[in-house]
Order: C-alpha cells, then structure tokens, then sequence
C-alpha cells in the first residue's frame, strides 16, 4: 500500500471522475465532515480520502483484496448506517462543475 496526501480536493475529484468503477463511498462532507471513496482507475485499487479537519490522501492497494480489507475498516469507522446506494441515486451529487480536468494526466 502506497498513500499520498494532497491539499486539493480537485485533484481528488479528478480521479474520482476518471474512476472506471467505484466501490463503495463512505461519509459526507456536508455532514460528516469527512468521505472516503474506493474505487479502481484501470488496474489500480485506491481510496481517495476527504476532510475538513484532516489531511486529505490517496491511498493505492497493492490488490482487490487489501482494497476489501480497508473497506471493512472503513465501513467500521463511519458505521453501518452509512447507505452508498443513496449517494448514488441523488443527482445532485453529480451536478456538473466548471472545473476542467484536462490538464490532469492519470498516468503522472
């Protein structure tokens, strides 16, 4: 496990556009103060971690597998009462941003 912390949440949502699948997300900002989101771009397994009060990250698994074990680690720290479903089905989650990502290069 490789982790990077970064300042900037638009790099974080940069990945997070670009994500080819994502696996689970935990938290809120809005309430939370905190998100965590597991996801994989291509081969590789990542958490893309946000906060308000901490130190934000990017944290890239090894394999599926130690992806799976921090999930649960996760799902423990926010809870089970944590639905992701319902991240997903509010399109306002979604809402497009002027932020242009074309400068970011994934393989950087």
């Amino acid at each position: 496990m490789e982790q990077m912390e970064v300042i900037s949440w638009k790099a974080l949502d940069a990945l997070r556009h670009a994500a080819t699948h994502i696996e689970e997300v935990f938290g809120d900002l809005d309430t939370n103060e905190q998100m965590a989101v597991f996801c994989s771009i291509e081969e590789d397994f990542i958490e893309l971690y946000y906060s308000e009060l901490e130190g934000n990250y990017i944290r890239r698994f090894e394999d599926e597998d130690e992806m799976r074990k921090y999930i649960t680690q996760r799902r423990t720290e926010f809870g089970d009462e944590y639905d992701s479903d319902d991240y997903y089905s509010d399109e306002s989650n979604f809402a497009e941003e002027d932020d242009d990502y074309s400068g970011y290069k994934i393989k950087d």
